[in-house]
This record gives C-alpha cells, sequence and structure tokens, in this order.
C-alpha cells in the first residue's frame, strides 16, 4: 500500500501538526520527524524527543466507520511489540496503550480526535519509539525508560524499523475498524503484563491510587477488576501501576 509521508528534521510535534493541518491532509498520511522540540504524551506529558534516530510518527486517519476507533491505540501497542520482537527483545504491553521491555517503557502512544462541529472527522495517532539512545539520555526521563539498541546490544536502522511498523499496521488495520478489539485481542492479551495480578489505577484528575485485580479484558478492549469486596467493575481510563 502506497502512503503519503511527510518527512521532518525538526517539528514541534507531529501530532500538532497533523491537528492544525487535519483538513488538508489525505487519509493515512504518515508525519515522521528526526527531532521533536516539543513532544507530549498521554495526559500531555513530555515525551523526550531528541534523538534523531528514534521514531516519532503520526498517521492521519479518516476512516468511514468510526465506531472501533477508540481501539486503535491499543491496536498500535500491538503492532509496536510485534516489530520489537524481530529484534528479539521481549516487550510487554502496560494498559492501555504503552510498551515496556523490562517494566521499563520503550514506546509511547498518543491518539487525538479531530473534530468539526463536535463530530469527530478521526484521528491523529502518534507513537514515540526509543531506538537508539544513551543511558545518560535515558536517566534523564522522569520514569524507567528503554531503548532497542541499548537492549539488543546494536545500533537500530530506523527506516528499517519505520517501515515494518507501516507494514504491520496497515496489514491488519481495515480488520481493526471493522471488529474492534476482537481483531487483534489475542496478540494483545498474550502480551500485557497486568493481567492476573494486583494493580493500582491513577485517575488523571486524582492522586488517589486504588487497588484492583486485574481479572480480564472486555470485548470492547477495557480492563474488568475484581475490588477489594469481591464486586467487579470496568475500568476505561487511567494509569495502571503494578
Amino acid at each position: 500500500m502506497q502512503n503519503n509521508i511527510i518527512e521532518f528534521d525538526t517539528i514541534d510535534s507531529t501530532n500538532t501538526y497533523g491537528l492544525k493541518n487535519f483538513e488538508n491532509l489525505q487519509d493515512r498520511t504518515i508525519i515522521s520527524a528526526r527531532i521533536q522540540t516539543k513532544g507530549r504524551g498521554r495526559f500531555n506529558r513530555n515525551w523526550v524527543s531528541e534523538s534523531p534516530e528514534n521514531i516519532y510518527l503520526s498517521i492521519i486517519l479518516k476512516p468511514q466507520k468510526k465506531d472501533y476507533i477508540v481501539n486503535l491505540t491499543q491496536y498500535m501497542s500491538v503492532c509496536c511489540a510485534k516489530v520489537i520482537e524481530i529484534y528479539n527483545a521481549k516487550p510487554q504491553i502496560k494498559y492501555p496503550n504503552d510498551v515496556l521491555v523490562d517494566n521499563k517503557k520503550i514506546c509511547g502512544i498518543l491518539c487525538e480526535s479531530f473534530l468539526k462541529s463536535n463530530v469527530i472527522q478521526g484521528v491523529v495517532l502518534g507513537a514515540g519509539i526509543n531506538l537508539n539512545m544513551s543511558q545518560s539520555v535515558l536517566e534523564t526521563i522522569d520514569r524507567p525508560a528503554a531503548s532497542l539498541n541499548l537492549i539488543t546490544g546494536k545500533n537500530i536502522n530506523r527506516q528499517e524499523f519505520l517501515n515494518l511498523l507501516l507494514e504491520e499496521f496497515f496489514s491488519n488495520y481495515d480488520s481493526v475498524l471493522n471488529q474492534g478489539f476482537a481483531s487483534f485481542s489475542k496478540d494483545y492479551i498474550t502480551r500485557s503484563n497486568f493481567l492476573g495480578r494486583h494493580i493500582f489505577v491513577q485517575k488523571r484528575d486524582r492522586d488517589i491510587k486504588e487497588k484492583y485485580f486485574a481479572k480480564n479484558m472486555d470485548k470492547n478492549g477495557n480492563l474488568v477488576v475484581i475490588c477489594d469486596d469481591g464486586t467487579q467493575k470496568t475500568i476505561h481510563s487511567g494509569d495502571i501501576i503494578i
């Protein structure tokens, strides 16, 4: 499949560019940058984006069918994990879409909707993947972070990884639009690091951490947990702490 690819040496944020230019960009346009000066993740957290041999990527998606658009971040986490596995690393997924190696974050995903008259027109799906970073730079990040070159002991070809990721993503993208989480649930669940154990969930707007037992995933890709009193509830958002 041929895709439009827009490449930048330096940009503030590929997601920001995608949102600003959404209406003028074709469906499935890829925005890639060597460096981001204002890279960001979920909850507007900073994403260190100054290593030019990493992946900083956003995809413009304007599907006709939008029923399962919410599952695209989880799907992207599976795609990233599968490509990382090609390099003989063992990634795991932390709900909802962080990709970790040895409990350190190697990939972050951010999906932002574009609205017009309060109607979703599509999304900008972004991914930042640490391919080639020094240990000293990783240590400046406020959360445990990993880089594929340090895991494998060799430099990673950025363009090769990018090609593999796009191929993986679009190979099953249409199935995700039609079937949602069901189309990749097995791949997601087998790579999860949170199911079958006690976890804490921290809501975006609260410092309180609530403890649960992570039971399973429902058909829509939400996390089903058991509370201390034995009741069951569904988690739709929040940070998982293990």
